[in-house]
């Protein structure tokens, strides 16, 4: 048994960015009157998107939870509204509105990426946001009907839309893998011809369907570098809100080390030293070639590696 949970806590998933969501879903319990409920209750707070951007309040009290009072100047759309859950203070909501302009002081509009680096927000706020809006832009690709092409309706606080027809939607999450390969003391990284200046990052792809999260691993990586992959070890997951994803992070073995990349996804494709990625990870490489940010997954696959 000791074998089987070896693993220390708090567990890699727990400390990558957008993973801190503390609000009680209580699943089993939503119904058709659960959002009518949360809407009533005066100690609700809100979570509020304005065209995919989250509305943070700034200043000397920042966040991006808002009471009742302070969502009401928003008008949000309370059709729209789903339930996230629940902690001690109420439950907690999130909803679209309609802004014509920028918000009015003290509040401002983040993207997901930026919330994830920004100290306006907490680490739970962020992962309630996260799942607000993995949600919400699920909600905005599913009104209507996948059989018959009605219009469906939300139901369960948001977790199921119906239609007339009898059909059932649920929200949907995609799995991606993201992995390190790894191999005699060297590891593999890509550039993507949008990452920003410098940066190379772990290989990563949409897992098919029919396929186990470990041939996903093989796949993606031959596709992209021409490396096969031996053993694949599973390492953390990471919800990612762009829209809906979760990140299945592996570290891997590869079979050879002659890259031969996809010009079509990577501008570039290298094995780099373990002292190589400790400069990348301390920005002292003197190519000037760093890693992801910390509170991506990338940058803990790289680093659990790194570090030994």
């Amino acid at each position: 048994m000791r074998q089987l949970f070896d693993l220390s806590l708090p567990e890699p998933s727990a400390l990558t960015g957008f993973a801190h969501n503390r609000l009680v879903r209580d699943s089993e319990n939503r119904d058709g009157q659960t959002l009518a409920t949360a809407l009533a209750d005066p100690a609700a707070l809100w979570h509020l998107f304005a065209g995919g951007k989250a509305i943070v309040r700034k200043g000397g009290n920042p966040g991006a939870t808002l009471t009742m009072d302070e969502a009401r100047q928003f008008s949000p759309d309370l059709e729209r509204a789903v339930l996230l859950g629940a902690d001690a203070t109420g439950p907690r909501l999130a909803a679209p509105v309609a802004l014509e302009a920028e918000p009015p002081e003290p509040y401002q509009l983040y993207d997901f990426r930026s919330l994830l680096y920004s100290s306006a927000v907490s680490d739970e706020e962020a992962g309630a946001i996260a799942q607000a809006g993995s949600l919400l832009h699920w909600h905005s690709t599913n009104r209507f009907c996948g059989k018959c092409g009605l219009a469906t309706t939300a139901t369960n606080g948001g977790y199921r839309r119906d239609c007339s027809c009898g059909s059932q939607v649920f929200p949907r999450t995609d799995p991606v893998v993201i992995m390190l390969a790894v191999r005699d003391g060297k590891c593999l990284l890509g550039r993507s011809p949008h990452f920003p200046p410098g940066w190379y990052s772990t290989l990563a792809g949409f897992v098919e369907p029919g396929e186990t999260i470990e041939d996903a691993v093989r796949r993606e990586t031959f596709e992209e570098s021409g490396i096969r992959i031996g053993r694949v070890r599973y390492y953390a997951s990471q919800p990612w809100p762009f829209p809906h994803s979760l990140m299945i992070g592996c570290h891997c073995e590869a079979l050879d080390d002659t890259i031969a990349f996809d010009g079509s996804e990577l501008e570039d494709c290298r094995w780099f030293s373990r002292d190589e990625v400790a400069l990348m990870l301390r920005e002292e490489h003197p190519e000037g070639v760093k890693c992801p940010p910390s509170k991506a997954i990338a940058s803990f696959l790289i680093r659990a590696w790194a570090e030994g």
